[in-house]
Parts: structure tokens; C-alpha cells; sequence
């Protein structure tokens, strides 16, 4: 038995609505019932923002670059809660500072390997205050990077970036977005 057998998401109906829970395991499929989840994007102390590789072993999106880091808060548990849970799993990071930026992100998208993720995906911003250790079931790879070098790239090799880090860099200021795209992107 795996963390992820055990693990609950929230389901969430059209509207964003908690109408139950399901195990993480069974959730991500070819047909992922739409789930709370959250993407969060950590600063350290001169302003540069840590991108992750993702760990070959994941379900989906293996070996891509994104945000920080993402997770799914369980059932009751509150985001910010959630967040610096996830933020000590993944990377053996310390938290402060946690703030929404993008409270009514969603997506959908497909993977190569035809894995769908259909997310409610509240985005957030954070500090680092600890030194840096991350899962290697996790992270395979990760970089501080200037926010301005790091939308270039998006803005360049879009491919080489996860589906939802992309859409988040349109409408985040520090990676060159505007709020302002909100609709053209829900389209």
C-alpha cells in the first residue's frame, strides 16, 4: 500500500462545490472527475522562484518542469494547511509568507499518456525560510531562477512546462501575465 491508496481528494461538482471525496489513487484517469487541488509558487530571499522537475515515477507529467509545487489539500483541511504539509513532503521546506494569487485557477489537460487532470487549483505564493531538500520520489530536478528568465523560457519552450504552469505564467504578474487574460484563457 502506497501514501496515495490512502490519500483522499475532494470531489467538486461544476460549480465548485465539495459532493464527496475519492482516494488519489483512483482519481487520475482517462475520465478524472473534477477535484480541489493547489499550485504553489516559493520565493527565497532574493526573489528568485523555485521550479521543479518532476520525478520520473509520477502519474502524470513526468519529467516536466512546473511550479514549485502542487498537491491536493485532504478532505476538512484547510489550503494553507495543506500547502505547508505538502511543502515539507515534497521539498523539506519551511514555509511563511503563504498568500493566494490566483484563488479560482482551473484546468484541464491531458498527458501523453492520455492521464486527464481536471482541477479547481487555488494558486498560491510562499517564502522559503529552510533549506532546501527535496523528495526524490518527487523532484527530480530544481532551480531558483529570476521570474524574468523563467517567463521567457515559458514564453519560449512552453513544451519543456507543465500544462497548468503555463497557463498560471499568463496570468501571474511576476512571470509576465496579466489578470486581465482570466477570460481568454477560460475559453
Amino acid at each position: 500500500m502506497t501514501l496515495s491508496d490512502i490519500e483522499e481528494v475532494v470531489l467538486l461538482d461544476a460549480d465548485g462545490r465539495a459532493i464527496g471525496r475519492a482516494p488519489k489513487s483512483s482519481v487520475h484517469g482517462a475520465d478524472t472527475a473534477r477535484h480541489l487541488a493547489f499550485s504553489c509558487h516559493v520565493f527565497n530571499e532574493r526573489d528568485e522562484l523555485l521550479v521543479t522537475r518532476r520525478a520520473l515515477s509520477k502519474q502524470t507529467w513526468p519529467g516536466v518542469w512546473t511550479n514549485s509545487f502542487c498537491g491536493h489539500p485532504a478532505p476538512a483541511e484547510t489550503l494553507v494547511h495543506a500547502i505547508r504539509r505538502r511543502g515539507e513532503f515534497e521539498l523539506g521546506l519551511s514555509l511563511d509568507g503563504i498568500q493566494p494569487v490566483l484563488p479560482f485557477f482551473q484546468y484541464r489537460a491531458t498527458d501523453a499518456s492520455g492521464l486527464v487532470e481536471n482541477e479547481l487549483c487555488p494558486v498560491y505564493t510562499a517564502y522559503a525560510t529552510s533549506e532546501l531538500e527535496p523528495h526524490p520520489g518527487e523532484v527530480m530536478d530544481f532551480a531558483w531562477v529570476a521570474p524574468r528568465r523563467l517567463a521567457s523560457a515559458i514564453e519560449h519552450a512552453p513544451w519543456a512546462f507543465s500544462p497548468w504552469f503555463v497557463l498560471q505564467a499568463q496570468l501571474l504578474p511576476f512571470l509576465g501575465g496579466s489578470l486581465d487574460r482570466r477570460e481568454a484563457i477560460a475559453s
